[in-house]
């Protein structure tokens, strides 16, 4: 019996690769057979310098380099998953967030897939296939004030960039997708409740439940597991979402409250 899912022999790049999500995407990619390139600012010891570029980026000359490692060691690309982002903005709500604050999180969010892109869906369109996956967040609909104003406005401007190529490239063979998550239960989010427990004088059980209750609760009762995040982008890089594009998929444990 032939396996549900395979992605052998596809050439990938997944951005933010070595930790949380992104590591869990990259192995899964792997035992499923794909060639996989990642890149962050950089290498763990555990990574396969060969299958790797330090990367910073925020900056244009790296995603042009980067673009240009992906044509010299994969030969080509079928699959780009972005993976990259995060805040760094200060808690204050909008006041606190100055012109610098609004650049970063813009750079950081929004304009490494929007330069990856230029550089390598052409080549993807010029082939007549080729899956773009863009990591967005549940912050783009449910924004926190306090401290993500910055962060969820860029996502959602990565969101609606994102459904504007699949309009112009699904026709050309190139699906496009989003992938929307909520909370993840990475290492870094648990030493975040760890050290929200402390605080408290409780346990960690308790400092997760602090981290959900931030969002508006978690329906599941916990945030998702890095891997099922990369299954589902797994499943929707591979043939068997063929008929897929354009749409926005959430894992978000039922965070978002609406419709």
């Amino acid at each position: 019996m032939s396996a549900f899912l395979t992605l052998e022999g596809k050439r990938v790049l997944i951005t933010s690769g070595t930790r949380g999500a992104g590591a869990a995407t990259v192995s899964l990619f792997r035992e499923l057979g794909a060639n996989v390139l990642t890149t962050a600012r950089s290498r763990p010891e555990n990574v396969d310098a060969a299958m790797f570029v330090e990367a910073d980026l925020t900056v244009a000359a790296d995603c042009a380099r980067l673009a240009g490692e992906v044509r010299e060691r994969l030969g080509g690309i079928d699959i780009v998953v972005h993976m990259l982002g995060g805040s760094s903005a200060p808690a204050g709500g909008f006041a606190a967030l100055s012109d610098a604050e609004w650049a970063k999180e813009i750079d950081l969010n929004l304009m490494p897939a929007v330069r990856l892109d230029r550089a390598l869906v052409p080549g993807m369109v010029a082939e007549g296939h080729g899956v773009v996956i863009h990591v967005t967040s549940i912050q783009r609909q449910l924004p926190l004030p306090e401290a993500t104003t910055a962060y969820a406005a860029a996502k959602a401007a990565l969101s609606t960039y994102s459904k504007s190529l699949s309009k112009e490239v699904s026709p050309k063979g190139v699906r496009v997708l989003r992938v929307s998550p909520g909370g993840i239960e990475t290492e870094a989010a648990v030493r975040l409740a760890g050290r929200l427990a402390a605080e408290a004088g409780t346990d960690i059980a308790h400092g997760k439940r602090i981290l959900m209750n931030a969002l508006g609760g978690v329906p599941i009762g916990r945030f998702s597991r890095p891997e099922e995040v990369a299954s589902l982008i797994a499943f929707l890089a591979s043939e068997r979402a063929g008929a897929i594009t354009g749409a926005e998929y959430v894992i978000d444990g039922g965070t978002v409250p609406t419709v």
